[in-house]
């Protein structure tokens, strides 16, 4: 048997606590953390996902060689001391190219979701846990447990938008989330930091927190500076869009109003001209009255 990790007050404590006080007399645990030889360890083989990134595969086996397994993946257990993968192949597979033999893992009985779900939600609960903790409790309720956000939701007493929160700090580069689970930087700087859609840019705040203490009305003031070039580009296209719009009105009005098909072309400047067509001669003599009608208007 492999040696169990030493977490503390972490979460692998916790899970145990609470899974203990949760099941009936009898059952054992399935929420235990170990450390497992990877070559003990094989995919699920009814995994829906066939194919994985190579290149997002190199960067999180990087990323595992610079600074571990922030997450253990889930397993259970097929024959004495052989594991399936329940959830986390990806890191699973990134562990080997990082030259990892052990990866950590929670270990669970498929047959007790019931006390895993109900010792996750009790671990929810508890005021000491860090934000990727709870983050992580969520991901594998949904995973795990096949829970949706609004069964989450109701399972654990919290809005769906505070699950969504959390759980997007998952998608955070591995160095940032332990800071978070470390407490080094708090919810708030992660919340403003998530905002960033490029990891480069992510790290780089993360890297000035860490530098300089910024407080979270700091974080946010520099995220929203970094922002602008974003939304001025939107606002500028949105002036284009407009403009567009309107012109396609009015095309599409003066073309009812002379019953004919009318062309209005326009350059970037606001510069162009109105060409409206005519079938016949008599048909441009219809035409020519019309405007006639307006110019005495």
């Amino acid at each position: 048997m492999a040696k169990k990790s030493a977490l503390g007050k972490g979460l692998g404590a916790l899970l145990s606590d609470a899974a203990e006080e949760a099941k009936p007399r009898g059952m054992a645990s399935s929420a235990l953390q170990e450390e497992l030889k990877l070559s003990d360890i094989r995919p699920n083989p009814n995994q829906p996902r066939t194919v994985f990134d190579e290149e997002a595969l190199q960067e999180l086996a990087s990323s595992i060689k610079a600074i571990g397994i922030v997450q253990p993946i889930t397993v259970r257990e097929v024959e004495d001391g052989k594991y399936e993968i329940v959830a986390g192949e990806r890191r699973f597979r990134a562990s080997k190219m990082a030259g990892l033999e052990t990866i950590p893992a929670y270990i669970r009985k498929v047959e007790e979701e019931s006390v895993l779900e109900l010792a996750l939600i009790e671990n929810i609960q508890r005021e000491d846990l860090n934000a990727i903790e709870i983050a992580i409790s969520y991901e594998r309720l949904i995973d795990e447990c096949n829970l949706t956000q609004d069964a989450l939701s109701e399972r654990v007493g919290k809005k769906r938008t505070t699950i969504s929160n959390y759980l997007r700090l998952l998608k955070l580069p591995a160095p940032i989330q332990l800071a978070i689970k470390e407490r080094k930087i708090s919810m708030g700087h992660a919340r403003a930091i998530i905002n960033i859609e490029d990891p480069e840019t992510q790290y780089m705040v993360f890297e000035q927190i860490m530098k300089y203490d910024f407080s979270v009305r700091k974080v946010e003031e520099i995220v929203r500076e970094l922002m602008k070039p974003e939304e001025e580009k939107e606002r500028k296209a949105e002036r284009k869009r407009q403009p567009i719009e309107d012109y396609m009105e009015l095309q599409t009005h003066l073309a009812r109003y002379f019953d004919t098909k009318v062309d209005l072309k326009r350059n970037e400047k606001g510069r162009g001209k109105i060409v409206i067509s005519f079938k016949s001669d008599s048909d441009l003599e219809r035409i020519v009255e019309l405007l006639d009608k307006v110019d005495k208007k």
